[in-house]
Order: C-alpha cells, then sequence, then structure tokens
C-alpha cells in the first residue's frame, strides 16, 4: 500500500504535536499533500518543517478561524481537500462539582464545536464534487464514563452523536465519514496532570503510541470510495 495516498490532499487539524502530528507524517509519507492546522505559530512551523507539509496556522474552534482557513484553503487548492483530520483538541480532569465552566467551555469548544464547524465549511463542496472523507478522532471516553472526565465525556459523546447524523445525512452522497476512538495515548495532553503519579490513571508505558491511531486513520482512509469504515474503536492490547 506504499504511495496509497499519492495525488490526494488532506487537512490535519491539531498538527502540531500528538496525534495530529502522526497522522501528517503517515499521510505525508504515504504520498499525500498535507495541511497541518494548529494554534500555535511556531510550534505549527517547526512541526511542518520537519514533517514536509504545509503549515496553516488557524484556531478551529471558532467560526471565524474556520471561515479563514476554508477561504485559505479554497483558494490555495481550488476545492474542499480530499480528506480532513480532525485531531485538535483539548483535555483536562476535574470533578464535576470542582470542574470551572471556562474549562468546560474550553473543551467542549475545541473537541465538539470545532469539527462541526469543519464539517460545515467542507462539506458543501464535498457534496458537489460527490467525494470526500471527514475523519474525526474521537476518544474511548466519548463511549465509556470515568471519573473526572465529565467536560472531556461530554465533548467526546456530542463528537460521536454529531458523526452519527453526519453519517445519516450524507448517505448515498459519495462523501464518508470515520470515528477513530482510542483509549488513553501517550500524547502531550496528559503533561499537566502526569499520570505516572496517579494510581487511578493508566501509567504512560501502558498508553497507545501516537503512531497507533494514526495507522487506524490511514487504514480508514485507504479504503476505495465505495468503502465506508464508519467506527474504529483502537486499544492497547493486554
Amino acid at each position: 500500500m506504499a504511495g496509497s495516498m499519492q495525488g490526494k490532499t488532506a487537512l490535519v487539524t491539531g498538527a502540531s504535536r500528538g496525534i495530529g502530528l502522526a497522522v501528517a507524517r503517515v499521510l505525508l509519507a504515504e504520498g499525500a499533500w498535507v495541511g497541518m492546522v494548529a494554534r500555535g505559530a511556531d510550534a505549527l512551523a517547526r512541526a511542518a518543517g520537519d514533517a514536509g507539509g504545509h503549515a496553516i496556522p488557524a484556531d478551529v474552534s471558532t467560526p471565524e478561524g474556520v471561515h479563514t482557513l476554508a477561504t485559505y484553503v479554497g483558494e490555495l487548492l481550488g476545492d474542499a481537500p480530499d480528506l480532513i483530520v480532525g485531531s485538535a483538541g483539548a483535555f483536562s480532569l476535574a470533578r464535576l462539582d470542582r470542574a470551572e465552566p471556562e474549562d468546560f467551555d474550553r473543551q467542549i469548544a475545541a473537541n465538539l464545536r470545532g469539527p462541526f464547524l469543519l464539517v460545515r465549511a467542507f462539506l458543501p463542496a464535498m457534496l458537489r464534487r460527490r467525494a470526500g472523507h471527514f475523519i474525526h478522532v474521537g476518544s474511548v471516553a466519548g463511549r465509556a464514563a470515568f471519573p473526572e472526565n465529565g467536560a472531556y465525556s461530554a465533548s467526546k459523546f456530542g463528537l460521536r452523536g454529531l458523526h452519527e447524523v453526519l453519517l445519516q445525512e450524507i448517505r448515498g452522497t459519495g462523501v464518508r465519514a470515520t470515528l477513530v476512538e482510542p483509549a488513553a495515548t501517550d500524547t502531550p495532553l496528559w503533561d499537566p496532570i502526569d499520570p505516572d503519579a496517579r494510581a487511578d490513571l493508566p501509567p504512560r508505558a501502558s498508553m497507545l503510541r501516537p503512531e497507533d491511531v494514526a495507522r487506524a486513520v490511514l487504514f480508514a482512509a485507504q479504503q476505495p470510495p465505495a468503502v465506508q469504515i464508519s467506527s474504529i474503536a483502537v486499544e492497547a492490547a493486554a
């Protein structure tokens, strides 16, 4: 399957680190043109320069940010990308009685509103050409409850619901959508928490690697147009 994405165009959000960066790298290795999107321009420029992608600084959690992104990409490519991978996200832990509304809103914006805005911006062009693929990176916390995950689970359960509605609305149009739901993955999102110091959290050594999730994304993206991979659950082997 080497070169399986040759000639394809992809947009990957959250691409300056973690899963998004791993996805960008694997798509580039398979021959795709990859627009790498993240909020931090400096970190994104370094990541894109190292990986060989096209850096596009943008905040995809805001309507203004996505409008600017969609306008730029439309002018650059002349159309919507063949593939959009939504990997930008936010994560923190807090019991519901101690969670701050601002942090709740931050996670909803990054993990749920962002994917909605990307669909809203790029789906019309995909429908017109009857081709395109959205891959949303969800989480095991979108189908199972864990303590202190109130805001994160609300956003990821919401993403699952958004994805299921999208599947119904694109049925028979030629556009596809996949939800990839990894278990705990060793990314910088864990850095402020230090899971190795807590007995109630999985140690980083037992977590998935970002590259594990990226291979699942690539698998879905590699399928022929007539094949729809609706969802993929990715877990670390026991």
